[in-house]
């Protein structure tokens, strides 16, 4: 997973990968198939471990409104700290565009953050922390592409002050005074 996240996939080879697992090229086609569903399994665990991780946990500790803050929050400061950028986001931008497969696979991922973004807007509205009379469905979407956002902006200008700018206007869309 780190050496497809660190070089991207066209340029990781099987000599890298097997390199890094300690494995052969036969040996590592024995275990995991090809490269592209290799990718595929270390797309879904660096998921598991990150996105899925953090939506769980937030959706279970905090209200509707502090789940997302916090979620983007946590989304700039990883940015910030970790130049290798989001693994996801490398990948809609790498490999998606070009490969029916993993770009369902990205989408279906993107799918699943649009859902905890809508189930918090949804829950938000109900309890009045999070303005009524705006689309859940839109208001998601708007999150959803606020992340994407920030991934790629700090692929380029890790500034904390940039993001978290951008971050704060995405949840001033969330005011429930703001109609």
């Amino acid at each position: 997973m780190l050496r497809f996240w660190e070089h991207g996939y066209a340029a990781t080879s099987v000599r890298d990968l097997g390199q890094a697992m300690g494995l052969g090229a036969a040996s590592l086609y024995n275990s995991f198939g090809d490269k592209h569903a290799l990718f595929a399994r270390c797309l879904d665990r660096y998921l598991d471990r990150n996105m899925r991780e953090r939506i769980a946990r937030l959706e279970a500790t905090h209200p509707p409104r502090d789940a997302i803050k916090a979620f983007l929050h946590e989304v700039v400061a990883r940015s910030c700290a970790d130049r290798r950028g989001c693994l996801l986001v490398n990948t809609a931008l790498e490999v998606a565009p070009h490969d029916e497969a993993i770009g369902a696979i990205v989408a279906a991922r993107l799918a699943e953050l649009e859902a905890f973004f809508r189930r918090c807007v949804v829950a938000g509205q109900r309890a009045g922390g999070i303005a009524r009379g705006r689309s859940a469905r839109d208001l998601a979407r708007g999150l959803l592409t606020t992340v994407m956002g920030l991934r790629v902006l700090a692929r380029a200008r890790p500034e904390p002050a940039l993001l978290r700018g951008a971050a704060r206007q995405a949840l001033a869309l969330l005011d429930p005074r703001v109609a």
